[in-house]
């Protein structure tokens, strides 16, 4: 651990004014850096609970350099390989973690506060592919059709801190996200493609540089996981897959007390979000704008039945993903609006 003599200063300005940075502990301080590399890591993990063993304890406010792998760990090389051939569903996605967040109780709510993702390795390129019965568009284990699986195919693709570059054609903003964030449960044990109330595979593009997510503390010391980075994605990840690739990934871990949610919770410059997961899409995005109306009331000053009528008229639908075992949605509202 790196002790440093002063707060380290927000890399976004905004979040000097967030919730995390008014209400955690730490108040987003800083102060002490850790760096939890590959080495440090050893295993990843495929599952977040309250039963595998931590790998870091850090105080509420301090910074982590985490060093994530691909979503395939790395399996996928070539675009000549076969998905069905080196990879072993649901052992996607391998989480870094657990983190434990000194103080953390249940009732309590961790704030992550994703300040940069860079591309890891000296010639940085991604991995998207299609992989047999899974994706928006063809048939799955639950969704099950006769036809045959669509085939697989499998891009390499180039990319740096500015670009992810597709083909000769098409040229891609890099817009990095974390695809997989999350608390461990109370009791339960759920697996790295999964999203639910403790957070998970949401798959939420917003998720990146300059947001800070909220999680609800359900196990002592919270137990954070994350990993599943992600150098670009459209709404929906229609194919299940993004850009797939090995980041490191700096973020600050706060605490904030007593604040008890539900579901996770997003901040960004412009926006707050609720984000539900569940099947149908149509549940997902329901309990996403009770959440979100639930928040209004209690720290905003809506009553409900305004504050849905209004959401009818502002409210803003993000998708996260539709192809893992739930789908992910956030309901958000502009703070110019809930801020009058």
């Amino acid at each position: 651990m790196k002790k440093l003599d002063h707060a380290v200063p927000f890399t976004h300005k905004w979040v000097e004014g967030s919730i995390m940075a008014m209400r955690g502990v730490g108040r987003g301080s800083g102060r002490h850096t850790h760096h939890l590399t590959e080495e440090r890591q050893g295993t990843f993990h495929y599952t977040m609970g309250p039963y595998s063993e931590p790998v870091l304890k850090i105080s509420p406010g301090d910074r982590i350099v985490v060093e994530t792998r691909d979503a395939f760990e790395g399996a996928i090389r070539h675009e000549s390989d076969k998905p069905s051939q080196l990879l072993r569903m649901p052992f996607l996605n391998p989480q870094n973690g657990p983190i434990m967040v000194e103080g953390a109780e249940k009732g309590d709510t961790v704030a992550v506060y994703i300040e940069s993702m860079v591309p890891r390795g000296e010639n940085p390129r991604g991995t998207c592919c299609m992989i047999e019965e899974f994706g928006g568009l063809t048939g799955t284990t639950y969704t099950a059709m006769l036809n045959e699986p669509l085939p697989e195919v499998v891009r390499k693709i180039n990319l740096d801190d500015k670009n992810v570059y597709w083909s000769d054609r098409v040229t891609l903003p890099y817009k990095p996200h974390i695809g997989t964030l999350s608390c461990s449960p109370e009791i339960d044990s759920i697996n790295s493609l999964t999203p639910d109330n403790h957070g998970g595979n949401m798959d939420l593009p917003d998720m990146g540089p300059g947001s800070v997510t909220y999680l609800p503390v359900r196990s002592p010391g919270a137990r954070v996981f994350i990993g599943d980075a992600h150098a670009c994605q459209g709404d929906g990840e229609v194919c299940g897959v993004a850009v797939e690739y090995s980041a490191t990934v700096t973020i600050r871990v706060d605490l904030i007390k007593g604040w008890t949610i539900d579901w996770p919770r997003l901040e960004t410059a412009d926006l707050i979000m609720a984000i539900g997961s569940a099947r149908p899409l149509e549940d997902a995005t329901r309990i996403a704008y009770r959440e979100l109306i639930r928040w209004m009331v209690a720290e905003f000053a809506f009553e409900k039945w305004d504050a849905y009528m209004l959401l009818s008229q502002c409210g803003i639908v993000r998708l996260g993903n539709f192809v893992d075992p739930k789908c992910s949605v956030a309901a958000a509202v502009r703070k110019t609006i809930i801020n009058r």
